[in-house]
């Protein structure tokens, strides 16, 4: 029998505080560390006073305040899409890529850099289209095949394969495309501007309204099938509008921070944790969470091998892959306990 989702009684008051102030910490940090060091009166005379203060107050309006903006807005939009993902697949092993929006957002920026070389400024546009493309994809194959939560895993594997083969055939006729695309690949947030932010913000909080709008169906969808159908929820179609949402929170992210992985998956465990199941603390949790880790992976990028730096990208996966591994393990001891 499926168990029902775990409701924590501890206060969350204190852990919303502790996740604000690390943000907020976090984000300091960013806009004060780099090759130039700024101290926190200058970044503070930048935020309030404009460029006027000189080269210190133009780095940090026009190089690290968007960086900084964008790791906000990419890890909460990745974190809530990786908590809303596990959740509706009832895999802690699952993640925004899952579904196609990484393959997807590849596909379509792989296809940008080859046909269209000099347009790079058409890259965000391309990935994001691409990664919603991918996902309506995958969750129109699980529809037509039951939309139950083994078809949507299989679909999302299946088709993330077929167009992962045709990045691979992209690269190989077109080589040139390769430079271009890598940064993407491995996730970057270097170059970023605020106005090329507008629309991803936009998009990934009309998202995340309707994710915070529909917390009680997915508490719903965690009691099983035919609870939720006794309750009067249409679990299958839940399950879909609930993954496309998860969708364009992914792919505003992808669309300007590239194939940034593990947010995803690390964030919602982790958090879970001290919040439960109950998704009304989860997911603004996760968003919280989501926005300190990138912040934090993205400034240690900056500061670790200087004077070079590492795409965000990198340090994620040498932070995410041992968790990776360590959850399978703990699976597998739950498993032959």
């Amino acid at each position: 029998m499926k168990s029902s989702p775990t409701y924590s009684i501890r206060p969350k008051t204190p852990l919303f505080a502790a996740l604000g102030c690390l943000v907020l910490l976090a984000a300091a940090l960013s806009l004060a560390l780099g090759p130039v060091w700024i101290s926190p009166g200058e970044v503070l005379s930048a935020l309030f006073g404009g460029a006027e203060g000189g080269t210190g107050a133009r780095i940090v309006l026009y190089a690290r305040l968007p960086r900084t903006a964008g790791c906000i807005l990419a890890g909460a939009a990745l974190a809530v899409s990786g908590a809303l993902t596990q959740s509706v697949l009832a895999n802690p092993l699952a993640s925004p890529g899952t579904i196609g929006v990484n393959a997807g957002g590849g596909l379509a920026a792989a296809l940008c850099c080859a046909l269209a070389p000099e347009a790079v400024y058409l890259v965000p546009a391309a990935a994001f289209l691409g990664s919603m493309a991918a996902a309506a994809l995958v969750l129109l194959l699980a529809e037509r095949t039951g939309a139950a939560k083994i078809t949507l895993v299989l679909a999302g594997v299946a088709i993330s394969n077929i167009l992962g083969a045709a990045v691979d055939a992209i690269l190989t006729f077109a080589p040139d495309a390769l430079n271009a695309y890598a940064d993407f690949r491995v996730g970057s947030l270097d170059n970023l501007s605020l106005s090329r932010l507008a629309a991803p913000a936009v998009m990934a909080a009309l998202a995340l309204a309707a994710a915070l709008a529909l917390t009680h169906e997915l508490d719903v969808l965690g009691l099983g099938a035919e609870t939720a159908a006794a309750l009067g929820l249409n679990a299958a179609r839940m399950r879909l509008v609930l993954l496309a949402v998860a969708s364009a929170l992914a792919a505003s992210a992808v669309s300007f921070a590239g194939l940034l992985g593990f947010v995803g998956l690390i964030t919602p465990h982790i958090l879970r944790r001290f919040t439960g199941d109950e998704a009304r603390f989860l997911l603004p949790a996760c968003a919280l969470g989501g926005a300190a880790l990138l912040l934090v992976c993205d400034t240690a990028s900056r500061l670790l091998f200087a004077p070079y730096e590492l795409p965000a990208g990198v340090t994620l996966a040498f932070i995410g892959g041992p968790f990776f591994i360590y959850l399978l393990l703990r699976q597998r001891r739950g498993r032959t306990a």
